[in-house]
C-alpha cells in the first residue's frame, strides 16, 4: 500500500500548536502579575493612567489567554497528541491489497482517503477517549454539567462524527467525479484511543476502532468487505472472459473492481493545483 501524507501540513500545524501553548502560559502569567501588581508593591504609588492600565489590561489579557489556551489545547489533541491517527490507520490497514492508496490530510474534510481495488473510503477520526452512544446518526456523550464543564476545557467534545464523516464521503466523490462519475465513496468514523468506550447501535455510518483488538475494528471490517465484494469480482472476470471467447455473458455490474491507480492519479492532480 502506497501511503502519502501530508508532512507539511502536520509540521506547521505542530509548530503552532507549541507555540499557542507558550503563548497563552505567558499572556496569563502577564496577566496575573498586572493584576496583582499592586498588592506585590502595596507601598508603591501609582498615577492615573497606570492605574488605569492596571484595572482594565486584565479583562483584555486574560480573556486573550483563555481563548488562546482552549485553542492550543484543541490543536494539541488533534496534531501531537499520541496515538497518531496516520500511524494507527496504516497499522490497522496491514495486508490490504498492494495497489491500495492511503491520503492523510490532503482532502479535508476527509482527513483521511483510501484507494482500494474494490472500493474507496473517506475516514474521520476521533482521538477521544471517554463514554459515547449512538444509535442511529445521533451521537450522545452520558454524564452531567460537570463532565461537560471537564470536556469543554479539554476541547474533546465528539461533535458528530456522523454528518462530517458524510460530508468528508460526498467531498471525496465530488473530488473523482471527472474520472468516475458513479463511484461510491464509503465513509468511516474511527476511534484512535484504546481507552474510548462507544455503545453502537444501528450507525448510520460504520464506526470503527482502530485497534485491532477490540470489536469492531478497521481491519475486520477490510477484511470482510473484501470478501463480500469477492463473488462480484469473480462474476466480473468470469463475464470478461465470456466477452473475448464470443459467449453471451450479463453486463458487470458498476461495483465491481475499480482502478486504484487511475483514481490516485486524480487525487494526486487535485493535491498538486491546490499547492499541497
Amino acid at each position: 500500500m502506497r501511503v502519502e501524507t501530508n508532512w507539511k501540513l502536520v509540521r506547521r500545524n505542530r509548530r503552532l500548536a507549541n507555540f499557542l501553548f507558550f503563548f497563552s502560559m505567558a499572556v496569563l502569567v502577564g496577566g496575573f502579575i498586572i493584576a496583582n501588581s499592586q498588592l506585590m508593591n502595596p507601598s508603591a504609588e501609582m498615577d492615573d493612567l497606570s492605574l488605569l492600565v492596571a484595572l482594565i489590561l486584565p479583562w483584555v489579557v486574560l480573556p486573550v489567554g483563555f481563548i488562546s489556551t482552549l485553542v492550543s489545547v484543541r490543536m494539541t489533541n488533534l496534531w501531537i497528541r499520541k496515538p497518531r491517527p496516520e500511524d494507527v490507520i496504516r497499522e490497522g490497514l496491514k495486508g490490504i491489497n498492494k495497489r491500495s492508496v492511503l491520503y492523510n490530510y490532503y482532502h479535508f474534510p476527509a482527513r483521511h482517503v483510501l484507494i482500494t481495488p474494490l472500493g474507496v473510503f473517506a475516514m474521520i477520526t476521533r482521538y477521544q477517549d471517554g463514554y459515547f452512544v449512538v444509535e442511529g446518526d445521533r451521537w450522545k456523550t452520558p454524564g452531567g454539567a460537570l463532565r461537560w464543564l471537564m470536556r469543554l476545557f479539554r476541547r474533546d467534545d465528539v461533535g458528530n462524527p456522523t454528518e462530517e464523516a458524510l460530508d468528508a464521503a460526498a467531498h471525496v466523490k465530488k473530488l473523482l467525479s471527472s474520472t468516475a462519475p458513479d463511484i461510491q465513496v464509503q465513509p468511516l468514523i474511527i476511534f484512535i484511543s484504546p481507552r474510548v468506550r462507544v455503545d453502537i447501535q444501528d450507525p448510520t455510518v460504520p464506526v470503527l476502532f482502530a485497534d485491532s483488538k477490540r470489536d469492531p475494528n478497521l481491519r475486520d471490517y477490510m477484511r470482510d468487505y473484501a470478501r463480500r465484494q469477492a463473488p462480484q469480482e469473480n462474476s466480473d472476470t468470469k463475464a470478461k472472459k465470456k466477452a473475448k471467447s464470443g459467449k453471451p455473458s450479463v453486463p458487470p455490474s458498476d461495483n465491481g473492481v475499480i482502478s486504484p491507480e487511475e483514481l490516485a492519479e486524480t487525487l494526486d492532480r487535485i493535491t498538486l493545483r491546490s499547492g499541497h
